[in-house]
């Protein structure tokens, strides 16, 4: 049989009207199914590929910024000032969101327990995170102590750092008090004083044997330099390797989360959550005029720069 030219024409004609109503009524369904599974697997697609973003948005939002904290030493190192920095130590150490400390130093050392005790905190610290010194207007004696516990030290050009040494008052020489019992004949006043003498020797090895450990082969000039006591501006102490790099807190800042390898970071001050309260304290002490002394209230040992006396005309 040969086939109609216009077939189309020709099969419409040969099919009954209901019978060709149904089968357009079948291809229109079939046409409505295959648009809704086409967009069904395109909304499919979409969702799959737009997951990823969205499960990134979401652990952004619920991980906390990287913080670098901020521990400030503005005054003498004391037992207060010395707990305020430890308990900020011990926040950074605690919480996972502060990823490096830059430790921001205007100060000329204080007592030597306290100095130590601040030390032994930042080496604790430093097995986690890492900190960076800034020195702004002097890091003397204990403070420079502190730094070497840093794993880095940025300076300006003119602050002043070193002062290695130990100062110290001797007590009184021993006497008699016919209102004062007691056993042994150093029980009022501790020790000997030439044996208090010893013990600033003492002291200052354990000085010198953190500054070597601290600063290791970036030394460039050996201890017996260091040891004489002499402050130096910012610019003489990189040339001699004793601090790092010349530059701000702001330098600071970037080279603490270069090591701890972070970016987009926010900085807090450690002593706004640290939860310390500063009490009012005196380290110096007074004249019986009532003015501040440039010398420490309490006799002791002392890693301590003290500026020198104003000279008088006679």
């Amino acid at each position: 049989m040969e086939k109609p030219k216009n077939f189309q024409n020709w099969l419409v004609d040969k099919i009954p009207g209901p019978l060709y109503a149904d089968c357009i009524s079948s291809q229109g369904g079939h046409m409505k199914q295959t648009v809704a599974l086409f967009w069904q697997k395109i909304s499919s697609f979409v969702g799959w590929a737009l997951l990823p973003l969205a499960a990134g948005i979401l652990i952004a939002a619920l991980i906390p910024q990287p913080v670098i904290g901020l521990i400030y030493l503005n005054n003498a190192i004391d037992q207060y000032s010395a707990e305020s920095m430890i308990r900020q130590i011990e926040y950074a150490r605690e919480h996972p969101e502060v990823r490096a400390v830059v430790l921001v130093v205007s100060s000329p050392g204080g007592t030597v327990a306290d100095t130590e005790s601040v030390y032994l905190e930042l080496l604790k610290l430093r097995q986690t995170k890492p900190v960076v010194t800034s020195v702004n207007q002097m890091a003397a004696s204990g403070a420079y102590y502190l730094a070497v516990g840093s794993d880095y030290i940025i300076t300006r050009p003119t602050s002043s750092v070193g002062n290695v040494g130990v100062i110290g008052y001797l007590p009184s020489a021993p006497g008699i008090y016919e209102s004062i019992i007691s056993t042994g004949p150093y029980k009022l006043f501790g020790y000997p004083r030439d044996h208090y003498i010893r013990q600033t020797e003492m002291v200052k090895q354990g000085f010198a044997l953190a500054i070597q450990a601290g600063r290791g082969e970036r030394l460039k000039v050996g201890m017996e330099s260091i040891l004489t006591g002499q402050l130096w501006l910012g610019n003489e102490a990189v040339g001699m390797g004793i601090v790092d790099q010349i530059g701000n807190q702001s330098d600071a800042e970037e080279k603490a989360a270069e090591l701890a390898r972070v970016r987009n970071y926010t900085t807090i001050d450690l002593s706004t959550v640290s939860g310390y309260v500063y009490p009012t304290f005196e380290f110096y002490g007074q004249s019986p005029e009532g003015k501040r002394l440039q010398t420490p209230a309490e006799p002791g040992i002392y890693l301590l720069y003290i500026p020198p006396l104003p000279v008088t005309e006679k």
